[in-house]
């Protein structure tokens, strides 16, 4: 049986996508990451993929402007040359239009720091303190047309602490986000996910999944 071809799509740190070369290398995660698509030059998931040796390929949003079809037409291109089965977001900082989704449906897993359908958006820690919440988490998910929607495939709560930051809760959540993530991908390698209307059904059999509480 073919591995399953997978293409991640970053903007930043890239520690997202070094969680999924990392369960890759142990052996845990049994796939192939063909391509790293950023649309950030110089951003250090760059050099990550170099190390990792997965192809990276730089498409800069802002020369099309508000044309975001026209950026995603490229983005697709090279998705589809590399023969990509899944498209994991590992901290892609860019909204898709209907036009991206509908070349993957079902096929895109988009991993938010928050315990969605609460705190979407681009600041879902600083949201989450300020609402004096006392638990938040991580999602992974199937994208959609919705920002930060789409079916649930997992979610990690994390607890706040009382002279939690901004910036502790989110590594906090980041570390959980790396254990989760490549989980995600390989549930999706293995056939193990069924979505029926807005919900993912896991088949678990045989497998031990890690706390999600």
């Amino acid at each position: 049986m073919a591995r399953l071809r997978v293409g991640v799509l970053a903007s930043g740190r890239g520690t997202d996508f070094q969680s999924l070369v990392d369960a890759r290398d142990r052996g845990d995660l049994a796939v192939d990451v063909v391509v790293l698509v950023c649309n950030v030059p110089g951003a250090p998931v760059l050099a990550r993929a170099k190390k990792a040796d997965v192809p990276a390929v730089v498409i800069d949003h802002r020369p099309f402007g508000k044309d975001r079809a026209a950026f995603e037409r490229e983005v697709v291109k090279v998705l589809k040359e590399k023969r990509t089965d899944l498209v994991v977001f590992a901290g892609f900082m860019r909204l898709v239009t209907t036009y991206f989704i509908g070349q993957f449906p079902m096929r895109i897993m988009n991993i938010h720091p928050s315990l969605l359908p609460a705190f979407p958006g681009a600041h879902a820690q600083r949201d989450a303190l300020a609402a004096g919440v006392k638990v938040t988490g991580c999602t992974i998910h199937f994208t959609d047309a919705s920002v930060d929607g789409g079916p649930i495939i997992l979610q990690k709560a994390v607890p706040i602490h009382e002279d939690d930051t901004e910036e502790t809760l989110a590594a906090r959540i980041l570390e959980q986000e790396h254990i989760f993530l490549p989980l995600a991908v390989r549930l999706f390698a293995e056939g193990r996910l069924r979505v029926e209307g807005h919900r993912v059904k896991i088949d678990t059999k045989g497998l031990s999944l890690p706390p999600v509480a």
